[in-house]
């Protein structure tokens, strides 16, 4: 399956998801002026991706420093779509800056809805 990278701009994220080494990266601002036309072909990348069944370890590296709510919509959208999968080798890590509550606090929010993926909040080193 080919990469999916996508350079980050003012306000969307970089998207960098390697299904050689299973491990997708989502970093930066997320409040792209048409949140379903930016985050459709990568909620499809990831769908696609999930049914190949590998069967190892996968991680999912979100590091945003904003994001607006129709991306928080989309982050729940990928949050089920990894849990539909049942594959408990799922780990979703969310990292914020240290001094960044607010970010530390939404993933708390997500942590709650997750039942069957792996989801640890992380302060960025």
């Amino acid at each position: 399956m080919q990469r999916l990278e996508i350079e980050k701009t003012k306000s969307s994220p970089q998207i960098d998801f390697n299904a050689q080494t299973h491990t997708h990266l989502i970093r930066g601002e997320s409040y792209p002026e048409n949140t379903t036309q930016f985050y459709t072909p990568i909620l499809e990348w990831i769908t696609m991706y999930l049914r190949e069944g590998y069967e190892g370890e996968i991680n999912f590296n979100i590091e945003l420093i904003y994001f607006n709510s129709s991306s928080s919509k989309v982050l729940l959208d990928l949050f089920d779509i990894l849990e539909e999968t049942n594959n408990n080798k799922i780990i979703v890590n969310w990292i914020h800056d240290e001094e960044d509550e607010a970010m530390e606090e939404y993933g708390e929010e997500f942590q709650e809805d997750i039942e069957h993926i792996t989801f640890v909040i992380k302060t960025k080193e």
